[in-house]
């Protein structure tokens, strides 16, 4: 089969998140399908210790599962390995790690920054 792609979460290369055209400290990811021009498709994220993701509105749903680690969005909600969520359009957040997570992301649209 030419046309599929086996994709190991845990054996894969990690590059600089640069999805808003600079990269995040502490912030890696490995694109599986996504396209940074349409912000669709899926990729997996890396957060390192203490890193944290920009202020963002989602313009379509963005959910992801989290394989690894904990994440705690902007409300103090602790999202842990084997969480599926799911952010509905016109939905803002932003989220940190204390202890560093590996999530699985699926994107419909390229969220947009809020001012900090």
């Amino acid at each position: 089969m030419s046309k599929r792609k086996i994709t190991n979460p845990l054996n894969v290369k990690f590059d600089p998140f640069d999805n808003y055209g600079t990269s995040i400290s502490g912030m890696s990811w490995h694109k599986i399908s996504y396209n940074k021009e349409t912000g669709e498709g899926s990729y997996i994220l890396k957060m390192e210790p203490g890193a944290k993701s920009l202020p963002h509105k989602h313009i379509n749903y963005e959910e992801f599962l989290v394989l690894n680690g904990e994440l705690i969005d902007s409300d103090n909600k602790i999202f842990k390995k084997g969480d599926f969520i799911t952010f509905e359009p016109g939905s803002t957040h932003s989220s940190y790690t204390k202890t560093g997570c590996l999530l699985l992301v699926f994107q419909r649209a390229r969220n947009e920054l809020l001012n900090k």
